[in-house]
């Protein structure tokens, strides 16, 4: 035999080595994952609308001076109690001092031109009884005479205003209470009107809180509410007092107004918290899974479903209705019996075969401790530990 064909077989079984290396290997199966699952049951509600709310005064008065001028002096301050009567603030009242003297000369002079046209009406009344003079003089005297008191009249007004204006000058509490602002200094020019002062009535107390568009239309005035005051944790009762007509202007929320029962001391701007009957679900039967089995999928949530049967997950979209506390009530997809799975639920894809997550024992482990610790007692020379 030829050289040539004694080394035929050796070539062609080295095309047969390199043909099998680079034909390609079947893919490894996927592993099957275990996931953790939990059986879609029916539970309560356990959470509760609650809004944070502050304590205010009923009536507010913001008092200001019924005149312009500059203030000289401001006794108020705020946190501190008046009663009826005390002085708040004092503007400058020399201008309208001046006017009171000045109406008070008026008043002299026409008081003395009344007596004048009193006196001269006796004289002509007198003349006239023994006719030296004719009837319609007697009433030209008369006439002057009703002038002069109407001018009288007048200035005795004049001067009353112009007291006023002069009282004016003090601002008084007009009722007693708590002075929760002060918004002018001394030194400060004021107009007619314009607030310095806010006192807080004695009175009643409003809890004041405001709710979203969707949730106002619930609450009615006389609905009962449950006051929870942050300072000492108590619970007291209240009802809603006033819900207003428009929304704020700018929080686009509804200011609730809810009175408090008689013999509730709170104190005034304290902190409370306000949970509304009309809006508590507390007890209603819902589905709720934990926030680690929803997953987002297109525009819309969805959750991986088991099929027990062959093992497999399908996506099932679902409709959050709200939380409850770190839980997702779902309103519709969902029913109960059902198997979800509730961890890994981003590394799953439709028709994947899993397993389900069984938590290992820790008793092996802990024997094994106990094992290895009783051996270094011995080693050391110490007692071993009995069982």
């Amino acid at each position: 035999m030829s050289p040539r064909l004694r080394s035929l077989p050796l070539a062609l079984a080295v095309a047969a080595a390199v043909l099998a290396g680079c034909s390609r290997q079947e893919a490894a199966p996927e592993p099957i994952r275990s996931v953790k699952v939990i059986t879609v049951g029916v539970d309560t509600f356990q959470a509760s609308h609650e809004f944070a709310a502050e304590v205010k005064p009923r009536v507010e008065s913001r008092l200001g001076f019924r005149v312009g001028g500059k203030i000289i002096k401001r006794q108020a301050e705020v946190g501190q109690r008046v009663k009826a009567g005390d002085v708040l603030a004092q503007l400058d009242a020399r201008d309208y001092q001046l006017a009171a003297e000045a109406a008070r000369a008026q008043v002299n002079a026409a008081q003395t031109n009344r007596d004048l046209a009193g006196a001269d009406f006796k004289r002509y009344a007198a003349l006239r009884e023994q006719n030296f003079i004719s009837g319609a003089e007697l009433e030209r005297r008369e006439t002057t005479l009703k002038a002069a008191q109407a001018q009288l009249d007048q200035a005795k007004a004049q001067l009353a205003a112009q007291g006023n204006q002069a009282t004016y000058a003090s601002l008084v509490a007009d009722a007693p209470g708590v002075i929760t602002a002060v918004e002018a200094e001394s030194g400060q020019v004021v107009n007619p009107g314009m607030t310095v002062v806010r006192v807080a009535v004695d009175g009643p107390r409003d809890v004041v809180f405001s709710v979203p568009e969707d949730k106002v239309a619930a609450i009615k005035a006389g609905t009962e509410v449950s006051v929870r005051i942050w300072s000492d944790n108590r619970d007291v009762k209240g009802k809603v007092r006033e819900v207003a007509a428009a929304a704020d202007p700018v929080t686009r929320t509804y200011p609730i107004k809810v009175s408090l029962d008689a013999g509730v001391n709170v104190p005034l701007g304290a902190t409370v918290y306000v949970a509304p009957q009309a809006l508590s679900m507390q007890g209603m039967p819902v589905i709720k899974l934990p926030t680690s089995a929803l997953r987002k999928e297109g525009n819309g949530t969805a959750v991986w479903v088991l099929d027990k049967q062959t093992m497999t997950v399908k996506s099932q979209p679902v409709v959050i209705a709200t939380a409850d506390g770190n839980e997702a009530v779902i309103a519709s997809g969902l029913q109960p019996g059902m198997l979800v799975v509730s961890a890994g639920v981003h590394v799953l894809s439709p028709g994947q075969k899993v397993a389900i997550f069984r938590e290992r024992s820790a008793a092996p482990a802990n024997a094994v401790a106990q094992e290895q610790a009783k051996t270094v007692a011995a080693t050391e020379g110490g007692a071993p530990v009995s069982k």
